[in-house]
């Protein structure tokens, strides 16, 4: 009876420890990103008419989780310090002390690692678009921007982008491989989301981000200003979302989804804009992602359709 309960502790013990570094990878960020990567591939199999194997598309899936939750952790390892102070942030699995900050690390590189490796198995461009991801994120935004300049989100969010651009040259042939101006217009599309996503967060947690003196946007030109910005970046996305269903020559499906989604999104930050509140914004924050996740659903049924 002792040994089963010793047993059973161990097995808590394990599965607590699982759970852990399960949230230091940011499972909600990573499974969005790896959204917009595998309907990119799945949108150039059939644009591109190349058959892609189920091996193939296990690896891809691999590499690019992998990648994404790689960065995720390292940048926690990064930002470790400012967590530890944020009030929403404090409860992460390195801050709080659930994971010692060396197996953090260690946790981050041996994941980067395997993407690198697995991506190079494909082609040269899937290796670049994945390590020049890595570096952007890592490097560009959380080591040298993010506690610089309210451009950090600008120029560190071109690694949002690149998961896209590795999910279309995954499926190319040839030992560099390729993509097209409809895979560097999706791209486009998550670039453009990503300040609005994350600006949005920013107005809800002014203060937090004031106190651990990060000069996100709405820190630095204050939360009314801040939210005429996410207006214009909002009004910018919208024809470009346009611009994705020319490009990729997608029949209405792709196109009504785009045209509903974006004019709510539209309403939704003029409602912040003209209530701006923190509630407000933390809503338009949560209602962001299903945005982007629908306009790449609308991809992938308009395209298999076609």
């Amino acid at each position: 009876m002792v040994q089963l309960q010793q047993y059973e502790v161990v097995i808590q013990s394990v599965a607590q420890r699982a759970r852990n570094y399960y949230e230091l990878t940011k499972p909600k960020i990573v499974s969005l990103l790896v959204f917009t990567a595998l309907s990119a591939t799945f949108v150039a199999t059939r644009v591109l008419r190349l058959p892609f194997s189920p091996v193939q598309w296990i690896l891809a899936g691999i590499a690019i989780t992998a990648g994404c939750a790689g960065c995720d952790v390292l940048t926690s390892y990064i930002d470790r310090d400012i967590d530890a102070v944020m009030l929403r942030t404090r409860h992460r699995p390195l801050p709080s002390g659930r994971i010692i900050a060396r197996n953090g690390l260690l946790f981050g590189l041996t994941l980067v690692t395997i993407s690198l490796a697995l991506s190079a198995a494909f082609n040269i461009l899937s290796f670049v678009w994945m390590a020049l991801g890595v570096i952007d994120n890592v490097v560009v935004y959380s080591m040298l921007l993010k506690r610089r300049t309210w451009l950090n989100i600008l120029l560190g969010g071109f690694s949002g982008g690149l998961p896209v651009m590795f999910g279309w040259s995954v499926v190319t042939t040839g030992p560099v491989g390729s993509f097209s101006l409809l895979a560097v217009a999706m791209a486009g599309l998550v670039f453009l989301w990503i300040p609005v996503h994350i600006w949005f967060l920013a107005v809800s947690y002014r203060t937090d981000y004031e106190r651990v003196g990060v000069p996100m946007l709405p820190v630095v030109i204050g939360k009314e200003s801040a939210l005429r910005v996410i207006m214009l970046a909002s009004i910018i996305l919208f024809p470009f979302s346009i611009a994705v269903w020319s490009l990729g020559r997608f029949s209405l499906v792709y196109g009504a989804i785009a045209l509903a989604t974006g004019i709510a999104n539209l309403v939704g930050s003029a409602v912040v804009l003209y209530r701006p509140t923190e509630t407000n914004a933390w809503r338009m924050f949560k209602l962001s992602s299903p945005y982007l996740f629908l306009l790449f659903l609308g991809m992938i049924v308009d395209a298999a359709l076609h």
